[in-house]
């Protein structure tokens, strides 16, 4: 992350004749505005990236009869193929009609099939290495497997016609993270995200710890003080269940730099839900509390958690903060926003929770920052330790005896057997896990509104069972998750959650393995 403000930055008339320095620069003025969501930031980035798609376009090749490609043709074209993407990603953030849908959906096709026949030459007999061949491939690798990953994470296929291995985005990323070239680091950034981020939320909450710090290590060497490796090195801790040390790098994070506060409310995000852990609510309530105040990703699922928390505590306790989750509750559902046209499923969840202190009698929600740590995938990581686990357990039991008998009891009955159920499992004491489990299935019927459970029940039993070596017996429960279900809350996040589960149990089938039992 640059010392001095981004204006200051490649000032030099390259960024008008040099189609890498007119991407680079455009690409880190996008960086910003897809932290920030600030318009002016967006319309910014979206102009510098399109005079640098202009660039790039002077340098294609102008006539396609002919089949052979200079160099600077090849290096023109996987440019010109980042900035169709980069524009596409924009397109969607700026403008929420159709046909700025329909513009992104063209330029995201427009740029696949680029690096689809960059792919095809550079792997063609007739394709010459040139003297800067290794940024070109690096290019075509960043592009390819960027694509086929994502495609993977949504089980979608990118090329109908040819049978392409599901680790081949990952390949290619790996690849191109080796050579040394000028993608080498972006190669290595997306692979961390996929490792730390996508893979540990959009799956079953594993990621690829090992990876990401054999990727990691190089950069935390050379750049002990850099921002965004400190942040993926407190991100691998926290994966790890190693609260502490993850808290001492967020917070270094914070301390390293000044420019980019996008980068502390990173962090903040991190630190709210360590402390949350931890169980320490307080703590966790001020990194909220921060982000409510200086981030706009999301004012309504913020100002969910500072209700959360403080519900949590007691009504002397709340006294100190001068607000009460009663009235925090109750500001949600007009925080409302919208991203790319659409509601954040975040915060459509935060605001159909908190509509119940809209009643003229409402009925509290049982432990909302343990249901939202489930959404967020966060038991696999207190899982790690007895201690913590047990400490939830014991809050969630505290949280049943606190419930009256409602039109909704059956619901916070439901949602505290499938905590209660993941806090077993990762104990160990697994028939009482799919008791619990089973519980929820069990009312399906009598669920009121949180029929997200029950599909979560599902997953969360098949994946007991295959930690079992019960796999048919896990499919199938998988199986009857992904179809029998459909139109509840966070539905996109649990089919990447079952589509992951099912991959790994069919993966496991095939191989002959045994999956053993968590600790």
């Amino acid at each position: 992350i640059p010392a001095a403000p981004i204006h200051y930055m490649y000032t030099s008339d390259l960024t008008k004749d040099s189609m890498y320095h007119a991407l680079t620069y455009a690409t880190i003025l996008e960086m910003q505005a897809m932290m920030t969501f600030e318009p002016q930031h967006i319309l910014a980035a979206g102009t510098t990236m399109k005079e640098a798609q202009a660039i790039c376009q002077r340098h294609r090749k102008k006539s396609s009869f002919s089949k052979n490609f200079t160099e600077e043709e090849l290096h023109a074209e996987v440019c010109y193929a980042e900035c169709l993407l980069q524009r596409a990603a924009l397109t969607f953030l700026q403008d929420e009609n159709m046909i700025s849908f329909i513009k992104g959906g063209i330029k995201v096709r427009n740029s696949y099939q680029t690096y689809k026949e960059l792919h095809t030459v550079l792997n063609s007999s007739a394709y010459s290495q040139g003297h800067n061949h290794g940024h070109f491939e690096g290019g075509v690798k960043l592009g390819v497997g960027a694509f086929n990953l994502v495609s993977r994470r949504l089980n979608i296929s990118m090329n109908k016609n040819h049978k392409i291995p599901s680790d081949f985005g990952l390949q290619q990323l790996q690849e191109g993270s080796k050579e040394g070239t000028f993608r080498s680091f972006l190669c290595n950034m997306l692979l961390l995200c996929y490792h730390t981020f996508m893979s540990f939320i959009l799956g079953t909450g594993e990621g690829d710890v090992h990876d990401a710090e054999k990727l990691l290590q190089p950069y935390l060497q050379k750049y002990p003080k850099g921002s965004i490796f400190l942040f993926f090195a407190g991100r691998i801790e926290e994966m790890k269940g190693n609260l502490d040390a993850a808290i001492t790098r967020f917070q270094e994070c914070c301390e390293a730099q000044q420019q980019w506060k996008e980068f502390h409310h990173m962090c903040y995000w991190e630190l709210m839900w360590c402390f949350t852990y931890k169980k320490h609510f307080k703590m966790a309530y001020f990194y909220a509390d921060l982000l409510s105040k200086e981030n706009c990703w999301s004012k309504a699922t913020y100002m969910y958690m500072k209700a959360a928390y403080l519900s949590m505590l007691t009504a002397d306790d709340c006294l100190t903060f001068g607000e009460t989750a009663f009235t925090l509750f109750r500001q949600v559902p007009g925080l409302k926003q919208k991203i790319a046209g659409k509601s954040l499923p975040t915060e459509k969840f935060a605001i159909r929770k908190a509509r119940r202190y809209l009643a003229e009698n409402p009925i509290p929600l049982p432990a909302p920052p343990l249901e939202m740590m489930y959404i967020w995938n966060g038991y696999t990581v207190i899982g790690k330790h007895k201690d913590l686990t047990e400490g939830m357990l014991k809050t969630l039991d505290e949280a049943q005896k606190k419930l009256d008998r409602t039109d909704l009891s059956i619901d916070d009955q439901c949602l505290l057997s499938l905590l209660k159920g993941l806090c077993l499992k990762h104990l160990g004491h697994q028939e009482e896990a799919e008791h619990y489990f089973t519980l929820v299935l069990c009312n399906e019927t009598q669920i009121k509104y949180d029929h997200y459970l029950v599909p979560n029940a599902l997953l969360e039993h098949g994946l007991l069972c295959l930690e079992q070596g019960r796999r048919d017996e896990a499919i199938k429960l998988l199986e009857a998750a992904k179809q029998n279900y459909k139109n509840y809350s966070m539905e996109s996040r649990t089919h990447f959650r079952i589509q992951a589960a099912l991959h790994k149990a069919r993966g496991t089938r095939e191989n002959g393995t045994h999956v053993p039992a968590s600790p």
